[in-house]
């Protein structure tokens, strides 16, 4: 097990990540950046500290002069299987790979991105929390990680039909879009579904939903598994080419958005036959081009959570403000708003590990401070759903469960369709 885990962990050594454990001043900017330690105040939870056994192994098999420092008894000693799992709690459960450590590096050293490629070792050495594990073999199974089946999705399309009267397109061959959706999404938010089919008919898209490709979560990603994910997301890509599709419209989803629009093609070494365009993008485009005439605007006053995977490491900063700017009247800005933005406390896969809920939970409290500071705010736009997830479970272990109403940017845009009045919630 430890071989094969160290081994890994040897393979994943580029020059990127000898030269980020060279530059590293230990200055500790990254601990005030992460949510974990803000939390905690625990120095344990500092970004750098989580990286100690690829710390030791590259000093010992691959750091510069290691020979000399050999022949002085000065080499750390070997990773053994003990300190792996003595540190997959940190790897695990304190990170969420949301990349604000690395903003604020002064090196500029990714801490986000090289705890992912430690994860590649936990992985190799079967190393990693039972509720990740389970996902894991769930995808394997059904291609979702909640073990969402075609024939779920499908009851969910059916009565999305009946709630929207409009048809959802299945299988359709020659559609322009192809939209894939998270597991959250299909059984714990289906009217996102429904929110789709009102868009798009308004806008005079021709689209489809796979039966055989329609989950957007990566597990591969936020276990560590490069296989897993490249099979993923090979799921995804076959089932868009051969239905001829133009587009595949990423959801509302951090990681998986991640997973197939900048790390697919690396992954398959290959472009894609067909453009990975995320919803909000999507959403956004249509705008501009005045496809979805917004009526009446939504009154309350509402600020927006920026997922990371979607706004600092995915670069859809101005997007949800354009759509925000036109679905609502009274929208404002969190401090920190942005680039900058507190991660919710569960992506990354925490979400999915029960045992880091209390840390997850404790982690989201600065996000809800973040809240607090504007004052008067009767809604949050969370445009991700593992993020709307997380931002439920919070706000009821804070007692905020009734004060604050968490939305989809989607279902937002969709509920202030000019002339289109939503449908009525089921009796």
């Amino acid at each position: 097990m430890t071989d094969a885990a160290l081994t890994t962990l040897l393979d994943q050594m580029d020059a990127d990540i000898a030269s980020y454990l060279e530059a590293c001043v230990h200055c500790g900017e990254c601990a005030e950046a992460c949510h974990f330690y803000l939390a905690t105040k625990d120095p344990k939870y500092t970004p750098t500290w989580k990286l100690q056994p690829l710390v030791r192994a590259y000093r010992r098999h691959k750091a510069p002069l290691r020979g000399i420092r050999g022949m002085f008894g000065l080499l750390p000693p070997e990773v053994t299987e003990d300190d792996l799992r003595d540190w997959e709690e940190l790897v695990y459960d304190s990170c969420t790979m949301c990349g604000r450590c690395t903003l604020v590096c002064p090196m500029g050293i990714d801490i986000a991105g090289t705890i992912r490629k430690m994860r590649e070792a936990y992985a190799a050495a079967d190393i990693a929390p039972d509720g990740l594990k389970q996902a894991r073999e769930n995808v394997e199974k059904t291609s979702s990680p909640m073990g969402v089946t075609a024939k779920a999705l499908l009851a969910q399309v059916r009565h999305q039909e009946e709630e929207t009267g409009l048809k959802i397109p299945v299988d359709r061959e020659g559609a322009d879009y192809m939209a894939i959706f998270s597991s959250h999404e299909i059984m714990a938010s289906p009217e996102i579904i429904g929110a789709y089919a009102r868009i798009f008919d308004r806008a005079g898209l021709s689209w489809t939903i796979s039966t055989k490709a329609y989950e957007a979560t990566n597990v591969g990603v936020q276990i560590g598994s490069a296989p897993l994910a490249k099979k993923l997301v090979r799921r995804v890509v076959d089932e868009a080419e051969r239905l001829g599709v133009k587009y595949v419209v990423s959801p509302e989803c951090g990681h998986a958005y991640g997973a197939i629009r900048w790390a697919g093609p690396n992954l398959l070494g290959r472009s894609f036959g067909f453009e990975v365009i995320h919803i909000i993008e999507l959403l956004d485009r249509l705008r501009a081009e005045g496809k979805l005439p917004v009526g009446d605007k939504d009154g309350r006053r509402m600020t927006l959570h920026d997922p990371c995977q979607i706004v600092r490491r995915g670069g859809l900063l101005k997007e949800p403000r354009n759509l925000l700017e036109g679905a609502c009247s009274n929208f404002v800005e969190m401090k920190g708003a942005g680039i900058a933005n507190l991660c919710c406390g569960g992506g990354g896969g925490v979400s999915a590990n029960p045992r880091a809920e209390e840390l997850m939970i404790a982690a989201f409290g600065e996000k809800l401070k973040q809240i607090d500071e504007i004052g008067g705010i009767e809604a949050v736009v969370v445009p991700c759903a593992n993020c709307r997830g997380v931002f439920e479970d919070g706000l009821f272990e804070h007692d905020r469960d009734e004060d604050l109403e968490v939305i989809s940017l989607g279902q937002l845009v969709a509920d202030r369709l000019a002339g289109d009045a939503p449908p009525k919630p089921s009796e």
